[in-house]
């Protein structure tokens, strides 16, 4: 008989959890028997070995598999290490001792359960697991518990691997997932660790439950599904994380497809970890000693002097060793009922039945009736149980003064919620069931009943979707409320209870679900085709089916929030550090998490951080060792502003497909980012780009670990690029604009279909239609800044070493990049930059000279020799002069450097270094745009260093776009739409507007935001990016009230204080965090020919070191604006 003995130990009557005591006697403790002896259905039938587990054995076998677990040198050693002495060697093997073979010490000391334990739980590889269409997380099955526990003890005897693996679920240390059972050894009985909560974020019991988880046990008392107990409002795709845990041999973490229905087993009183054993975070370990594995413990027992006991284990040792037959009176029965679970006679349809009924059906029709027996009666067992759990527990809950009146109806909704649902469901189909047992001996049909019936198991999807929430709330209640404790521990005592724990008969809902399908194909094995079960069973399982899947997706769904608020309330972050993660918004979902080491760096900082990544931002917390929380590490990076890095030694090509080969080849060059040394161990570096930049480098324990990582980030970036993908990137030219030759500015003309480049090395010409060509060199002209095309005039104007140079563009000749220099007429010198485009109804040439007190611009306008179709009045050839190409328009200086020009309607607009200035053309008159007597204005004045790059009108109003953030004002110059800000991500160096959207470029990544709410719609990463070419477009008079906007996660975070002090969040504008999907008014198509005159370019040109590449919508947002 397998036995259990703790050192000094005594069982807890209500957890069996051994309890350390200072007794000096050895306590044999026998597990408890197997279950209860009531009915058994194929629910809880024993799932044994094949033939060759059970054998008759005797106790000379029990003597050789301890001695085989034990070896004589392995005793040796310990004895050694007791007494002092060297080992005494083994005699040498003679005719009559065969030499015993020799075999590896067991991994631990094999008779102390804790130290099995810990290896065990080390050891055994968890993942996600099916057992009758559920999915359970982190989930072992038997076989591989007894395989590991026989390679701890290193063993060959599986029943005594089983046994050890019985005494350590006997102190509730793993449990089945039906909580029905003991540990088994087969492959189809799967296990759970015991924890102490439901959530992975808990550190240690809750023993007191702080004032601030009020609002979690509020939050978690909301409906969470519809249908039963109610209807919420949780939406996601996939199931709760996975892990990264420990070490190599312990499970990593992959991203399941199906939450677990069931939820792990009821905590026990819990007693103190031993000191070094395991950390506050675990449960603690079982404790006590397997008497089986045990050293003698007599003081004066040696191998070569064996002391007295007849049971002495070295005495069996030796008998062993010497191949000597044991004494006959120490034999012992070896115990079979704990090997499994009896099924109780009686419940049989032939035995319910008069046997000439039996004797009248064929063979085929007894399994037939006896299947059809066992959905009958395994029914009226499930109704017992929920009604157990109604009379022997809700019941005496809501009359009893256990729960304190105030909250008693909540408690017991939370726990038990819509219990009474299904046991109305369910009693109407046992009743129905059992009707048509009763009329006929033998049944020849149940699939009408049942598909009467299955139609309303709805309660079971919001019963199942509830069960975590129960679970928190009925350990906090246990934990905190003694009066409850001990009515637990008497109610699970009670005979009723059939030494089930109260967590076994809140699962069965769930379980119950999933076993009508393998009972019912039961019965369809059995069915001749004319029969009309054969038709109708079929519909009754595609339809629990359907609930089956209900059930793992609104599980996971409510795990996944479940642990997000819980996180939510633990995180601490720094003084003036706090950001809003958006952790409780609808959709969010934890991907992966695990725990990363850190090296010790000026400070001494080393120790171990806690990763969470979500699917949209990476959170490094390092948690409270005394309180449950995480002190937040580093500011959170939102995945699209992430970089990872991680040497791959083993690093193999993958293959691509066409379509990914695309993307490469038309996506910028990735970020390339300084990265610190990293030798030795398994790094993964972490860089946050932008304005909030930093980087981390953190070690993996495995190299699977650091792969993992790597894969789970890469693989969220990736569905989070796809999720936005507003704007795609085509490239135009790759490995022609390098070293001295990099490009540095472009402008498309002819409808987008040509381009020309300035270089270092002068002017180049491209045909965008010609993929292959190269671009041509057309001008020889030193560092040329900008280039810009009058297509209306036919004019290429360039500014070359600053100087302001027109060309007609019928002059440039790709075959002679010198002749065109012929025809070159220069228009201005000194100038710092230029700007075309059109006011007051005219196209203008600003150009710009500027020094750091003052600027002079020049006004100029072409003059319109070469419009095609157009009359040339005759006094006009004679005022101009030869081949002038532009004339002064107008003149003015204002005393402050400026660094761009935008176009109004009628007014120049000048970013300077004091903000905007508006320029009246006619008059000349200047102001400032923004009108100081606007106090709401004062974050702008009082910020020193702010640089004023864009300016872009939307219907009446003016979008300001700074450096650092971006804000409307309206004509008068006052701040408008007080609820839009946008603080930039980056460092934006350019910017450019694609209605509806924003771009802001900075030097690795291009940030896209909705022009009418400001969210995040895109973020394109890329290295060295440029915006080499961004037209402004005329005044945008039609607003969007709808607009497309793929990016339906949300970004980021909430992170940057509004003016006034408090927090503008993104989804204060709209009701979910990005606005309405819809259709938008429609917007000129970039690709059909525009009017010649006053029309913007849509063309936007960016530069990814030798990559330049053509911005523009995809099909899918494109079709979205238009409504199609």
């Amino acid at each position: 008989m397998a036995t259990a003995a703790a050192t000094g130990a005594s069982i807890s009557p209500a957890s069996s959890t051994l309890v350390e005591e200072p007794v000096n006697s050895v306590t044999s403790v026998s597990p408890p028997l197997p279950g209860p002896s009531g009915r058994r259905s194929s629910e809880s039938a024993r799932t044994l070995p094949g033939p060759g587990f059970h054998r008759n054995r005797s106790v000379n076998d029990r003597s050789r598999s301890m001695s085989a677990t034990i070896p004589p040198q392995y005793r040796a050693a310990l004895e050694a290490a007791r007494t002092g002495r060297p080992p005494v060697p083994s005699a040498p093997p003679g005719r009559d001792s065969p030499a015993p073979r020799p075999r590896r010490a067991p991994v631990v000391y094999p008779a102390l359960l804790s130290r099995v334990a810990e290896a065990f739980k080390a050891r055994i590889q968890l993942g996600d697991r099916v057992k009758d269409g559920l999915t359970y997380k982190d989930a072992f099955d038997g076989r591989e518990a007894v395989d590991t526990i026989a390679y701890i003890i290193k063993t060959t005897d599986r029943n005594l691997a089983l046994l050890l693996g019985r005494a350590l679920d006997a102190q509730k240390f793993f449990h089945a997932v039906t909580y029905d059972h003991r540990l088994r050894d087969s492959s189809h009985d799967l296990y759970q660790f015991r924890t102490k909560l439901p959530s992975p974020f808990v550190s240690g019991e809750l023993t007191h439950v702080p004032h601030e988880h009020e609002e979690l046990i509020k939050a978690l008392g909301q409906p969470l599904i519809n249908g039963g107990g109610g209807g919420g409002d949780v939406s996601t795709k996939e199931s709760p994380s996975p892990s990264a845990e420990d070490d190599s041999e312990k499970k990593e973490g992959s991203r399941p497809t199906s939450p677990t229905p069931s939820v792990a087993g009821a905590s026990s009183p819990v007693t103190r970890p031993r000191a070094g054993s395991v950390s506050s975070d675990d449960v603690p370990l079982p404790t006590g000693v397997f008497t089986l594995l045990t050293d003698c413990y007599s003081p004066t027992c040696t191998r070569d002097q064996l002391c007295y006991s007849i049971a002495c284990p070295r005495r069996l040792e030796q008998q062993a060793r010497l191949n000597m037959k044991p004494q006959r009176e120490l034999k012992k029965q070896i115990s079979r009922e704990s090997l499994g679970d009896l099924v109780e006679p009686g419940t049989l349809w032939i035995h319910s039945v008069p046997a000439e009924v039996v004797a009248s059906v064929s063979d085929t029709e007894k399994k037939r009736q006896e299947a059809i027996n066992e959905v009958i009666y395994t029914e009226r067992d499930f109704v017992r149980d929920m009604e157990y759990l109604r009379d022997c527990w809700i019941k005496p809950l809501r009359e009893l003064d256990i729960i304190p009146e105030a909250r008693r109806e909540d408690f017991i909704t939370q726990v038990f919620w819509n219990i009474n649902d299904i046991i109305a469901v369910n009693t109407r189909l046992r009743d129905a069931l059992n009707k048509r047992q009763k009329s006929y001996a033998v049944v020849e049909q149940i699939g009408d009943v049942l598909l009467e019936a299955v139609p309303h198991f709805h309660p079971f999807v919001s019963y199942g979707a509830h069960q975590l929430y129960g679970k928190y709330e009925f350990e906090k209640e246990k934990s905190t409320n003694p009066a409850f404790a001990r009515f637990v521990e008497e109610t699970e005592r009670r005979p009723e209870s059939r030494k089930l724990e109260l967590n076994g008969y809140l699962t069965k809902p769930t379980t119950r679900l999933a076993r009508y399908p393998l009972l019912l194909e039961a019965v369809l094995k059995h069915t001749p085709a004319e029969n009309p079960d054969k038709t109708a069973l079929p519909k009754v399982v595609e339809i629990v089916r359907e609930f089956l899947k209900a059930v793992n997706t609104e599980t996971g769904k409510a795990e996944n929030r479940f642990n997000l608020l819980q996180l939510d309330q633990q995180l601490v972050f720094r003084p003036g550090e706090q950001v809003d993660l958006r952790l409780r918004e609808e959709g969010r979902e934890l991907i992966y998490k695990g725990a990363l080491k850190k090296r010790g760096g000026s400070q001494g900082d080393g120790g171990e951080l806690m990763v969470f990544l979500f699917d949209h931002a990476l959170l490094m917390v390092k948690p409270k060792s005394k309180v449950e929380q995480y002190k937040v590490y580093r500011r959170p990076i939102p995945l699209e502003l992430l970089l990872v890095s991680a040497p791959d030694e083993f690093a193999t090509q993958k293959p691509q497909n066409n379509r990914q080969k695309q993307l490469i080849k038309n996506a910028p060059h990735a970020p390339v980012i300084p990265m610190k040394d990293t030798k030795g161990g398994f790094s993964i570096t972490f860089v946050h780009l932008g304005r909030k930049y930093y980087q981390i480098t953190l070690w993996a324990s495995t190299y699977v670990s650091q792969r993992k990582w790597v894969e789970h980030i890469q693989k969220q970036q990736e569905i989070m690029r796809e999720r936005s993908n507003v704007f795609e990137t085509i490239t135009l030219s790759e490995g022609f604009f390098i070293g001295v030759n990099k490009v540095n500015c472009a402008a498309p003309f002819n409808q987008g279909r040509r381009a020309v480049y300035g270089t270092d090395d002068g002017v180049y010409l491209s045909n965008l239609l010609e993929r292959n060509r190269e671009p041509v060199k057309v001008l020889a002209l030193k560092d040329v800044e900008q280039v810009d095309v009058l297509e209306d005039y036919q004019l290429l104007i360039v500014l070359a070493e600053r100087q302001v140079i027109t060309f007609p563009l019928d002059a440039l000749d790709p075959m002679d990049p010198l002749s065109g220099l012929k025809r070159a007429k220069r228009i201005a010198s000194h100038i710092s930059f230029f700007k075309a485009g059109v006011c007051v109804g005219k196209t203008l040439v600003c150009v710009v000279k500027s020094s750091p007190l003052s600027s002079t611009i020049k006004a100029l306008e072409p003059i319109d020799q070469n419009i095609r179709g157009r009359s040339k009045p005759t006094f006009r050839k004679l005022l101009q002069g030869g081949n002038d190409t532009l004339r002064v328009y107008k003149e003015f200086y204002i005393p402050v450097q400026s660094s761009s020009i935008h176009f109004l309607k009628t007014r120049l607009c000048i970013g300077c270094t004091n903000g905007f200035e508006i320029v009246d053309l006619e008059t000349l008159d200047t102001q400032g745009l923004l009108d100081p007597a606007d106090q709401s204005l004062e974050f702008v004045h009082k910020r020193e260093n702010l640089k004023p790059l864009a300016i872009y009108r939307i219907e009446n109003e003016f979008l300001l776009c700074y450096d650092e953030f971006a804000f409307y004002v309206n004509k008068a110059g006052w701040r408008s739409r007080k609820e839009f800000m946008v603080y930039w991500e980056g460092n934006p160096t350019g910017f450019a507007l694609h209605y509806p959207y924003v771009l802001a470029f900075e030097p690795t990544f291009v940030e896209i935001r909705h022009v009418e709410t400001g969210a995040m719609s895109q973020i394109i990463q890329g290295n060295n990016l440029r915006c080499l070419f961004a037209d402004t477009p005329p005044s945008t008079t039609h607003g969007a009230n709808n607009y497309y906007n793929v990016y339906q996660q949300g970004y980021g975070y909430n992170s940057y204080p509004s003016p006034d002090g408090g927090r503008t969040s993104i989804a204060s504008m709209s009701s979910n965090g990005y606005g309405s999907p819809g259709a938008l008014a429609p917007y000129p198509n970039p690709y059909v020919p525009r009017p010649p005159l006053g029309a913007g370019r849509d063309e936007i040109l960016m530069v990814s070191d030798d990559r330049v590449m053509r911005l523009q919508m995809t099909a899918t947002a494109r079709a979205a604006l238009h409504g199609h």
